[in-house]
């Protein structure tokens, strides 16, 4: 584990490492809860190393499933689900206007979606339910390795909100009140191949921005450089690839939820270059651990101890940055704001599925530069 010292800075200039071995021993587990404390209030990212979960069958999967052949590929494209699952062909997605270079597919937990045409559901009930497979006799064994790898991290995500809140002062338990129950939810991952480029810079893999839920947990599946995160001056911070960890971020909903004490930091991904490292594309796999879909946070109030808001207080304010989505936390219920935020980042899905909300947030169609967060 990385030591920061007894008063770290607020400000931050690397991310640091936590050993999650740590919790499982009483003499080991304040040190670590220390040490999450000060990655949640003053960082928003940190690395966790010895996670009890097996990513290596996963991973070796990840070539085969982009190199499958196209049409098999577009029969799976997002654009047929209502869920937003599905595959995505390069230049597809959009992040604050500009066209993300990453070529994706979006997976999630199973699920049976809630809403129901005709009955007046809410749309943000469709936002979830089943994914979008490639055929089974092109890549054998690979959902089932998916499925399990998804289900194996939810149970990291949930175990590790707990910790959270430990950090935090509180019970446990006390972050569980955000979740409905477990037949009505759904958590979300990708695996996504940043082609590299010629040309040094900084293309875009995917822009600058926050995450929406809870809990982000990121496994990087090549050696390139290319994830940076937004420090409180605004200077972008390498997270370089380690092997064994994963990268684990905060979402704008707990940041609300948390008063400001966890911090949702704004990150990006720079295109791979043969300046950044490893050869080929930069793969990554990342899971989103999600809330209910009905939750308001603003119907939620948590108490925390003065000690604790005092460490928010230090940190001051965080400057100005280059993400500003996910702002709806203190008007809507979380399913609305993921879907408002998946309409802006597929608009195509959307205006075949969501034409009402479409209409909303692209009045003119979508602008050959798609409008900024």
């Amino acid at each position: 584990m990385s030591s920061p010292s007894s008063s770290p800075s607020p400000n931050f200039s690397s991310v640091p490492i936590l050993d999650y071995s740590q919790i499982l021993s009483p003499t080991t587990k304040p040190h670590f809860i220390h040490h999450l404390q000060h990655a949640l209030i003053n960082v928003g990212f940190l690395y966790l190393s010895n996670v009890p979960i097996d990513t290596s069958a996963l991973t070796a999967y990840i070539p085969g499933l982009f190199a499958l052949p196209q049409d098999a590929k577009d029969d799976i494209r997002m654009s047929n689900s209502k869920h937003f699952l599905g595959y995505s062909k390069l230049g597809a997605e959009f992040t604050k206007g500009r066209t993300d270079w990453r070529e994706q597919f979006d997976f999630a937990t199973p699920h049976v979606s809630r809403g129901v045409d005709g009955r007046g559901d809410p749309d943000y009930w469709y936002l979830w339910g089943p994914s979008q497979w490639p055929d089974e006799s092109l890549l054998p064994g690979f959902k089932a390795t998916m499925e399990r790898y998804l289900l194996d991290v939810q149970q990291l995500s949930y175990d590790f909100i707990g910790l959270l809140a430990e950090a935090f002062g509180l019970p446990p338990e006390a972050l569980k009140q955000y979740y409905d129950t477990d037949e009505r939810m759904q958590h979300r991952g990708k695996i996504v191949r940043y082609p590299q480029t010629e040309a040094d810079g900084e293309g875009q893999g995917v822009g600058p921005h926050y995450d929406a839920g809870f809990l982000t947990f990121l496994l990087q599946a090549s050696d390139h450089k290319g994830l940076q995160v937004q420090n409180l001056s605004g200077d972008w911070i390498d997270v370089p690839p380690i092997p064994g960890t994963f990268v684990v971020n905060i979402g704008k909903a707990l940041e609300f939820a948390t008063q400001g004490l966890a911090r949702a930091t704004s990150h990006r991904v720079l295109s791979p270059t043969p300046a950044s490292g490893g050869t080929g594309p930069r793969y990554s796999v990342p899971f989103f651990q999600n809330i209910g879909l009905d939750t308001k946070l603003t119907e939620h109030v948590l108490e925390f101890p003065p000690e604790i808001l005092k460490l928010r207080d230090a940190r001051g304010r965080v400057g100005a940055t280059d993400s500003v989505n996910f702002t709806e936390f203190d008007r809507e219920p979380s399913g609305r704001v993921n879907l408002i935020g998946r309409v802006k980042s597929h608009p195509d899905v959307a205006e075949r599925h969501y034409p009402e909300l479409f209409k909303q947030i692209f009045p003119n169609g979508v602008p050959k530069e798609v409008s900024a967060y």
